[in-house]
């Protein structure tokens, strides 16, 4: 599937807060722990702890939440389908980094080892 501009507008204006629930969840049902999905994520965006809450309290989307990010420069090394999308084809920044931490917080929950998951970090 390619995302259409509706789909990159929504998934820009969608906020990190919102979001963020779910993937707590979605690691801790499948045995993984808040440290590993905040490693996961300071990894990619270089957010620590203090920022993280920052922006959870702040209610920042996701255009914002990836704009104040140190995106990581393995993070091309992300490849592979999730929710329908091939994430190297997806043209639109944004809607690419979502998919990026889309993808990290499914490994995670699928029980991927961490080293390849933080890409040989």
């Amino acid at each position: 599937m390619k995302p259409t501009p509706e789909h990159n507008q929504r998934m820009a204006e969608m906020t990190f807060s919102s979001v963020y629930p779910h993937y707590q969840k979605k690691v801790l049902s499948k045995g993984r722990t808040l440290l590993e999905l905040h490693q996961v994520i300071y990894w990619l965006t270089g957010f620590k702890e203090e920022m993280l809450n920052d922006l959870i309290k702040e209610n920042v989307t996701f255009e914002t939440f990836f704009q104040r990010a140190n995106l990581n420069p393995n993070a091309h090394l992300i490849k592979g389908v999730i929710c329908g999308y091939r994430i190297e084809d997806i043209e639109n920044s944004t809607t690419k980094q979502v998919r990026y931490l889309d993808k990290l917080v499914d490994e995670l929950a699928k029980g991927k080892k961490m080293e390849k998951i933080l890409r040989g970090a």
